[in-house]
């Protein structure tokens, strides 16, 4: 196996360097500390670390073999057009940087001072652009590392919940090479990261949930923040969902456990509120915190592309909001259909996609058996998903956009499909066993 996967390195690096000599280099440079550094954490585990270790070096391989086809081929457009944005706002923000102060402008238009969404993205890829020049495939690169390392997250997030390694490595392949969690990672978007600093969030609020760890305390505020930067909604849910999830704590509530989850969650608002969220908070409430502006953006998203749906939908009130749901939510978890392959792009997601609606049946049993015996372990990701699946089926009106903010929840819906697949291979083989048992019983009466 380790021959296999050095041989596949070197000759996907050998592609690098063929198809994209002048900026594959630097790129590859800047990811190799970055993978060495992932791979050092990922030793320091005591529980399964050489297969993490084999799975989040074969996650980059792969995305580092789609990233450079994307980026040779120029299809950034075709499947990420937001990738040329940040290039464009994050080299801009260099420039700014540099004293260069008529692109202040640009960035400050980008960023509606910070009551944006996506901003932090032009922090890293501004700070990227400093260390390798303006290079877009270094950018896909340190994308990649990023997309892999949340594979072996999803491993400790399910061995937290379920200490049982099967349910554990089938999450974490899913989350190493679900098709869309590659394409999305691979390129110069912001959704890898987002995935990251999620699975970071849960993993740390479980941590938390059963023992106090100042480290853990600083990943997870740290992890807020940068969510904050990226899509500021998302950030507000996980807030939600980790007081929550801290109120109701991992075991039975007790005066030492309520003060030190209080604790937990006051510490946690200070170091928010030093980073200034509550400026960042009452600037976008100014400006998204509206059923009209809400309205606004599902109907632009419906109307902007021939993917959109149900454009006469109005979700400015209540009860228009709650009827959009059922539709929303239809599309949000099994869109693409396949009545709407009408276009490449939508067409080459179709084995992805029989691969995701084969896995619903286990995701629904997965989910009810862990929330039937897991309540308190799982109680974060369970609000977290509910609520943003909640919110995406809400605004969403666009079929491509429904399928890639899919991406943010996949990862948590893995942990569900992992112990459904589990269950049923469990009790397959308890089935046969027992055949086995009773076949032998029989042959045993026969001889006597």
């Amino acid at each position: 196996m380790n021959a296999l996967l050095m041989a596949l390195a070197l000759a996907i690096l050998g592609m690098v360097f063929m198809l994209a000599p002048n900026d594959g280099g630097p790129g590859i440079m800047l990811m190799l500390p970055l993978v060495a550094f992932v791979s050092f954490m990922i030793y320091r585990l005591d529980i399964d670390r050489k297969f993490l270790l084999r799975v989040f070096l074969s996650g980059v391989l792969v995305r580092l073999f789609v990233g450079t086809l994307i980026y040779v081929f120029h299809w950034q457009e075709f499947f990420g057009g937001d990738a040329l944005t940040f290039d464009f706002f994050g080299y801009a923000l260099l420039q700014v940087w540099e004293g260069q102060t008529q692109y202040l402008r640009a960035v400050e238009m980008f960023s509606s001072n910070g009551a944006g969404s996506g901003w932090g993205m032009l922090y890293l890829v501004a700070v990227v652009y400093k260390i390798v020049g303006r290079n877009m495939l270094a950018i896909q690169y340190v994308n990649c590392v990023i997309g892999a390392a949340s594979a072996p997250l999803a491993y400790l997030i399910s061995i937290e919940i379920f200490p049982n390694k099967r349910i554990a490595r089938i999450c974490t392949l899913m989350a190493a090479f679900f098709p869309s969690l590659v394409l999305w990672s691979c390129q110069g978007l912001k959704d890898g990261p987002i995935i990251l600093l999620l699975t970071l969030s849960m993993l740390a609020t479980l941590k938390l949930g059963e023992k106090f760890n100042i480290k853990y305390v600083a990943v997870l505020v740290l992890s807020l923040f940068c969510l904050l930067t990226l899509r500021f909604y998302v950030f507000y849910i996980v807030v939600i969902a980790v007081t929550a999830a801290f109120i109701l704590g991992r075991r039975q509530l007790t005066a030492q456990s309520f003060a030190r989850q209080m604790i937990i969650i006051m510490m946690i608002g200070l170091a928010l509120g030093y980073f200034g969220v509550s400026r960042y908070a009452s600037q976008q409430f100014e400006t998204f915190a509206s059923a009209e502006q809400l309205q606004r953006m599902r109907l632009d998203a419906s109307q902007s592309a021939a993917s959109g749906f149900a454009e006469d939908v109005d979700v400015s009130t209540a009860s228009g909001a709650l009827s959009t749901v059922p539709l929303g939510l239809t599309y949000l978890l099994l869109a693409p259909f396949p009545w709407q392959l009408a276009s490449l792009r939508q067409a080459i997601t179709l084995p992805e996609m029989i691969i995701w609606w084969s896995s619903i049946p286990l995701l629904v049993l997965g989910a009810w058996f862990t929330i039937k015996h897991r309540l308190r372990e799982i109680a974060p990701i369970v609000i977290f998903t509910s609520l943003l699946t909640l919110t995406y089926s809400i605004m969403q009106g666009n079929v491509g956009t429904a399928y890639r903010q899919r991406a943010q929840l996949l990862v948590f819906y893995f942990v569900f499909v992992a112990v459904g697949f589990v269950l049923v291979k469990e009790r397959r083989e308890a089935r046969a066993q027992r055949q086995r048992d009773e076949g032998e019983v029989r042959r045993n009466r026969r001889r006597r």
